[in-house]
């Protein structure tokens, strides 16, 4: 190959220095050795690097857009250099954390920058699932961590950690039929009504739904977001997480109602695989022994 990180290394030096000489003597090499490398450059590409007719060593606008390039080259090979290191001392090259949609992605944003810097040179990679689709992640190993409710049956060689429970609130906008309905609701009463319901984001798993009565009619979106706004416009009803619905119940754009069959609270948890063992995994469980981080993670 034409060019290697010796030849882009020196011709970043000598820019830098401003003589053969000078960037030899950062380099540890003799003036002739790095004149040989760069000569055997140029011949191998055919074009002129530096217009060595000045006194200071200039690059030419062929030498300058392949430094610009190789620089780019330079940086990604040392961050492979330190990312390889940290990695043989027991940090993951990449950590992939999984998101239920109740969680408040903006509360980990402290902690990511704690966590950047420890200098671990190990990469993060957040994705955002819905009911079964964190646990779908981890299970098949697309997710390293997750964060959100329980799996429904057994999950074998997973290790979980309770974190909180969430409180809930059936709510329906003050202009829906079931504003006005008399308390608590009964749960026939409610299978007349449509329902908003989020999607499962499983791919493997059988899909999970919560809250929907056999036979009932009901509006399917993506997001708790989609899920809050369809209520808060009357064209169905449901179950919202508390800290989400709060302030549209304080403004009386929802009305809280209570329902014979109680789902006030869902339990929200931290999980992972029990063969890992990875530094980068276990500080971000360790985090999450802070009851602050814990409670910011829901608020909405």
């Amino acid at each position: 190959m034409t060019l290697s990180l010796e030849s882009l290394e020196a011709l970043d030096a000598i820019d830098r220095k401003g003589s053969f000489a000078a960037a030899a003597h950062e380099m540890g090499k003799v003036p002739s050795a790095l004149t040989y490398v760069i000569r055997k450059l140029e011949d191998e590409l055919d074009v002129l690097l530096f217009d060595r007719r000045r006194h200071r060593a200039e690059l030419t606008p062929a030498g300058r857009t392949l430094l610009d390039e190789g620089r780019h080259l330079l940086q990604a090979a040392d961050e492979l250099e330190r990312r390889v290191k940290r990695v043989a001392t027991g940090w993951e090259a990449t950590l992939t954390i999984a998101l239920d949609g109740l969680i408040h992605f903006q509360a980990l944003l402290p902690v990511i920058e704690d966590f950047y810097a420890t200098n671990t040179a190990t990469r993060l990679r957040f994705t955002r699932e819905m009911l079964g689709g964190a646990w779908d992640a981890l299970l098949a190993g697309r997710a390293d961590l997750l964060i959100g409710p329980p799996h429904v049956g057994p999950a074998q060689g997973v290790r979980t950690r309770l974190l909180c429970n969430i409180p809930f609130v059936f709510a329906v906008a003050t202009h829906h039929p079931l504003a006005r309905a008399p308390e608590p609701l009964a749960t026939q009463v409610i299978g007349c009504h449509r329902i908003v319901a989020v999607s499962d984001t499983s791919r493997s798993l059988p899909p999970r739904t919560i809250g929907i009565l056999a036979g009932q009619d009901t509006l399917v979106v993506a997001t708790l977001a989609d899920k809050l706004h369809a209520q808060i416009r009357g064209v169905g009803c449901g179950w919202l997480p508390v800290p989400l619905a709060q302030p549209y119940l304080d403004s009386g754009a929802l009305v809280a109602k209570t329902t014979v069959e109680d789902r006030s609270t869902n339990p929200l948890q931290i999980a992972w695989r029990n063969h890992m063992s990875g530094k980068a995994l276990h500080w971000w469980i360790d985090k999450f022994n802070d009851p602050h981080l814990v409670q910011a993670l829901v608020m909405q």
